[in-house]
């Protein structure tokens, strides 16, 4: 499942949105958990394809 330009486009503004808020609360104040949907939005900007996309598809799909 590839990602289209304009997905590709929207996680890269929701990664940036988020990176944003980490750098300015403090990278060494913030909660771990804060990093991981920051950094699987990067990667699926980057690589263009979101492995929770594709889980949560499947998901609905089979019900």
């Amino acid at each position: 499942m590839k990602a289209t330009v304009s997905m590709r486009i929207w996680f890269a503004f929701m990664a940036s949105i988020l990176w944003i808020g980490i750098y300015l609360t403090g990278f060494s104040s913030t909660n771990w958990l804060l990093y991981l949907p920051s950094i699987g939005l990067t990667s699926a900007s980057i690589l263009g394809f979101c492995p929770m996309e594709i889980g949560f598809s499947k998901l609905l799909n089979n019900k």
